[in-house]
């Protein structure tokens, strides 16, 4: 389990296709301190395994199921990444629960900046749309993020000089694709819901 604060922006240093999958090298210091096999770091909001780490890179595994679901695919050599390790047991919850599985992807429509902040505007799939309420949670590469509006197939959030600064989002012009986890609270209240109107329907 992740929180969505960015512990450092990576970089990728090696891709290798493998086929149906890929195996991605990735420079992080502060991610590979005390890295072990089998270790999980999320990486631009994705759940990985560290494969093989060595000084401060790590190497992990992407399935196609994981590319086809994720922007992944589209990283390369010298594409920068946020990276986070998992929360540990008693840590505080400085963003919001994130999985690190992602639940599509969306891109980039428009910055708006301001003289403190900018606005991003970002594409939303239309199944995920139920999901996404103003003021309410939603990760974007790994960052959680709060809502400021939210339509029918976009929503925009603001992002803070130190956001722009340490994360991707910083970086990303209109058109660049983006991971999307909508909270996974949502999700289980709809299915409870949705539970529930059945049993009532019989």
């Amino acid at each position: 389990m992740f929180t969505g604060i960015v512990e450092e922006l990576g970089e990728v240093t090696a891709v290798e296709n493998l086929g149906d999958a890929s195996r991605f090298r990735l420079r992080g210091p502060v991610v590979t301190e005390n890295a072990q096999h089998g270790d999980s770091i999320a990486v631009n909001g994705v759940c990985l395994t560290v494969v093989e780490h060595e000084g401060d890179e790590f190497t992990a595994d992407v399935m196609a199921e994981t590319l086809d679901r994720s922007s992944l695919g589209a990283l390369a050599v010298g594409s920068r990444v946020n990276l986070e390790r998992p929360m540990a047991v008693g840590a505080r919850l400085g963003g919001h629960i994130v999985q690190g599985h992602v639940d599509g992807t969306g891109a980039v429509i428009e910055r708006r900046p301001s003289e403190n902040w900018e606005i991003v505007k970002v594409s939303l799939p239309a199944d995920l749309s139920r999901y996404v309420v103003e003021k309410g949670s939603i990760t974007v590469d790994g960052i959680s993020l709060t809502v400021v509006d939210a339509g029918p197939d976009y929503f925009t959030v603001s992002l803070i000089p130190t956001t722009l600064a340490l994360t991707t989002l910083g970086r990303k012009q209109p058109g660049d694709p983006v991971n999307l986890e909508v909270d996974v609270v949502a999700k289980y209240v709809e299915r409870l819901l949705g539970d529930r109107t059945r049993e009532t329907a019989k």
